[in-house]
Protein backbone atom coordinates (compact mmCIF):
# COMPACT_ATOMS: atom_id res chain seq x y z
CA UNK A 1 0.00 0.00 0.00
CA UNK A 2 2.74 2.39 -0.94
CA UNK A 3 1.85 5.75 -2.42
CA UNK A 4 4.69 5.74 -4.91
CA UNK A 5 2.45 6.34 -7.94
CA UNK A 6 0.52 9.26 -6.42
CA UNK A 7 2.76 12.01 -7.88
CA UNK A 8 2.45 10.42 -11.31
CA UNK A 9 -1.33 10.51 -11.02
CA UNK A 10 -1.22 14.17 -9.97
CA UNK A 11 1.05 15.03 -12.88
CA UNK A 12 -1.27 13.13 -15.18
CA UNK A 13 -4.27 15.10 -13.86
CA UNK A 14 -2.42 18.39 -14.32
CA UNK A 15 -1.45 17.48 -17.88
CA UNK A 16 -4.99 16.35 -18.64
CA UNK A 17 -6.37 19.59 -17.17
CA UNK A 18 -3.91 21.64 -19.20
CA UNK A 19 -4.78 19.79 -22.43
CA UNK A 20 -8.50 20.24 -21.77
CA UNK A 21 -7.96 23.94 -21.10
CA UNK A 22 -5.99 24.37 -24.32
CA UNK A 23 -8.66 22.47 -26.28
CA UNK A 24 -11.39 24.65 -24.76
CA UNK A 25 -9.71 27.94 -25.68
CA UNK A 26 -8.81 26.62 -29.11
CA UNK A 27 -12.49 25.80 -29.65
CA UNK A 28 -13.55 29.20 -28.37
CA UNK A 29 -11.14 30.93 -30.77
CA UNK A 30 -12.33 28.90 -33.75
CA UNK A 31 -15.99 29.64 -32.92
CA UNK A 32 -15.31 33.37 -32.50
CA UNK A 33 -13.84 33.44 -36.01
CA UNK A 34 -17.23 32.24 -37.32
CA UNK A 35 -19.22 35.00 -35.59
CA UNK A 36 -20.75 37.71 -37.77
CA UNK A 37 -19.93 40.83 -35.78
CA UNK A 38 -22.27 43.81 -36.27
CA UNK A 39 -20.92 47.07 -37.59
CA UNK A 40 -20.71 50.17 -35.44
CA UNK A 41 -23.80 51.59 -37.10
CA UNK A 42 -25.80 48.41 -36.43
CA UNK A 43 -24.65 48.36 -32.81
CA UNK A 44 -25.73 51.97 -32.30
CA UNK A 45 -29.09 51.19 -33.92
CA UNK A 46 -29.66 48.11 -31.78
CA UNK A 47 -28.72 50.06 -28.67
CA UNK A 48 -31.25 52.75 -29.59
CA UNK A 49 -33.98 50.14 -30.05
CA UNK A 50 -33.19 48.58 -26.67
CA UNK A 51 -33.19 51.94 -24.86
CA UNK A 52 -36.47 52.96 -26.50
CA UNK A 53 -38.09 49.64 -25.61
CA UNK A 54 -36.91 49.84 -21.99
CA UNK A 55 -38.26 53.41 -21.70
CA UNK A 56 -41.59 52.34 -23.24
CA UNK A 57 -42.01 49.38 -20.89
CA UNK A 58 -41.04 51.55 -17.90
CA UNK A 59 -43.69 54.09 -18.94
CA UNK A 60 -46.33 51.38 -19.29
CA UNK A 61 -45.49 49.93 -15.86
CA UNK A 62 -45.52 53.41 -14.29
CA UNK A 63 -48.93 54.19 -15.81
CA UNK A 64 -50.36 50.87 -14.66
CA UNK A 65 -48.94 51.35 -11.16
CA UNK A 66 -50.25 54.92 -10.94
CA UNK A 67 -53.69 53.81 -12.11
CA UNK A 68 -53.87 51.03 -9.54
CA UNK A 69 -52.66 53.37 -6.80
CA UNK A 70 -55.33 55.92 -7.71
CA UNK A 71 -58.01 53.21 -7.82
CA UNK A 72 -57.04 51.77 -4.43
CA UNK A 73 -56.90 55.25 -2.92
CA UNK A 74 -60.44 55.94 -4.12
CA UNK A 75 -61.65 52.55 -2.84
CA UNK A 76 -60.15 53.14 0.60
CA UNK A 77 -61.70 56.60 0.75
CA UNK A 78 -65.10 55.21 -0.21
CA UNK A 79 -65.16 52.28 2.22
CA UNK A 80 -63.07 53.52 5.12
Amino acid sequence: MAKSNTPAKNESKVKLWWENTKDFFSGVYSELKKVHWPTRRQTVGYTGVVLFTVALVALIIWLFDSGLSWLLKKLFEAFA
